[in-house]
């Protein structure tokens, strides 16, 4: 490692490592591929790592796409190796989708990084990306394509896979090609990935349209919550309510966030629908759905939950619960301590509840009450354990800490543990 005390500028200009300040000092993940970036990410790490007294877990994707990627892997987890990291390799099975294919591939691996992170206790996962990814994804928008620049912090997309843990892209400040300096400089060796050369891809004729020209430097986007969001409050149920008159003044992210996440759905709303739903919140009452949320307006608060008409359209099936941890719609996440239970939608069900359940579900909106999780025991009784302590299977709901991060109101890794325990107490 000596060799990189040459590197002790890059090193000190990582932006945002102060994030990093989990008092439980929990493993650090950091994305590798064995390209140039990732592998001066790792280099760079290692040495912020060893000076903080934190440990490196470096992770590889598998994807599967190309005859050569067991190979890439090997060479990755051999470059860990010699820097005494920790090293995994992730796999991308099964069928891979003949359109699309870039957006899949994404998706399975923030959902393979951000598993694999939680399994570990990591909170934070390292990213290469860099100011030439901030250049390349404006260029693509101006062609046309949905491309997001590549924040310095944010929570990970991946859902619910991605609960608790957040991206970290310390080298958003640096140029690619003053990474493969550095790299040369060390004697070392990276991939280059043929896909980047792939005219089928949007990011390649990105690329191509850039040429060698270096483009104007971006700084990237920081995300920030809007005026108003402590107002947001959870219900028992898992509903959000915000006042109308934050929701009126906010922009528009603000209710696709509230409907994504009281919804627990991923796939964001389009910029018409939000347009729609903020025209009727200058009006009087009004209900409508928005990205599976059911969206009510009664007076100067707007009720946001899940829309248990989803049923009918193949969400909220019922399903085995396995033991220990998992997540029911997107939602709640249930703990199961004994086997045997099953998960359903209250839907109904609710006549079955015992009769404190009955009284106490009076609490919840009406909306609300369709779509919450009812466990059923092995002897077929019916409850619901947001309703009532039961020591077979627990559940808390994950919308209120989902929307704390999806509108940058958890600015660290210590922030990120206090919300999660939070949610879950």
């Amino acid at each position: 490692m000596t060799a990189l005390a040459a590197a002790a500028p890059a090193i000190a200009s990582m932006a945002g490592m102060e994030r990093l300040n989990g008092p439980d000092r929990p493993p650090v993940c950091v994305a590798l591929s064995g390209g140039g970036d990732s592998l001066s990410l790792l280099h760079l790490a290692k040495v912020w790592a060893d000076r903080a007294g934190r440990s490196l877990v470096a992770l590889t994707i598998d994807h599967g796409l190309h005859p050569d990627s067991g190979a890439w892997s090997r060479f990755a987890a051999g470059r860990a190796g010699r820097l005494g990291v920790t090293h995994r390799t992730l796999s991308w099975l099964g069928d891979k989708p003949s359109t699309g294919l870039p957006a899949a591939a994404r998706n399975a691996r923030h959902a393979l990084l951000a598993q694999a992170a939680r399994a570990i206790g990591a909170r934070v996962i390292l990213m290469g990306h860099t100011v030439d990814d901030l250049i390349e994804a404006e260029v693509m928008r101006r062609m046309g394509a949905s491309a997001p620049s590549p924040r310095l912090w944010s929570p990970s997309p991946a859902w619910p896979q991605g609960r608790e843990v957040f991206l970290l892209r310390p080298l958003l400040a640096h140029r690619r090609a003053d990474l493969r300096a550095l790299l040369a400089g060390l004697g070392e060796s990276w991939i280059d990935d043929p896909a980047n050369d792939d005219p089928r891809f949007t990011r390649t004729l990105a690329r191509r349209q850039l040429g060698g020209c270096s483009g104007e430097p971006a700084s990237p986007d920081e995300l920030t919550p809007p005026a108003g969001w402590r107002a947001i409050r959870q219900g028992l149920g898992g509903e959000l309510t915000a006042p109308r008159e934050v929701l009126a003044a906010a922009p528009r992210r603000l209710i696709g966030a509230m409907a994504l996440c009281a919804a627990g759905t991923t796939r964001p709303p389009t910029p018409a629908s939000l347009d729609r739903i903020a025209e009727r919140l200058a009006g009087g009452d009004f209900t409508c759905s928005l990205a599976g949320a059911r969206i009510e307006g009664r007076g100067e608060r707007i009720l946001f939950c899940r829309e248990p008409g989803e049923a009918a359209r193949g969400d909220l099936q019922p399903a085995d619960l396995p033991l220990g941890e998992s997540v029911f719609d997107g939602r709640f996440l249930i703990t199961a301590r004994r086997p045997g239970y099953r998960i359903v939608a209250l839907r109904g069900h609710a006549p079955q509840l015992p009769p404190a359940e009955r009284n106490r579900l009076k609490a919840i909106p009406a909306a609300a009450r369709g779509a919450l999780p009812a466990r059923v025991a092995p002897s077929g009784e019916i409850s619901c354990p947001i309703l009532a302590p039961n020591q077979g299977v627990g559940a808390a709901p994950l919308g209120l800490a989902r929307l704390h991060a999806a509108l940058g109101a958890v600015p660290d890794e210590s922030t990120a543990g206090r919300v999660w325990r939070a949610a879950l107490s």
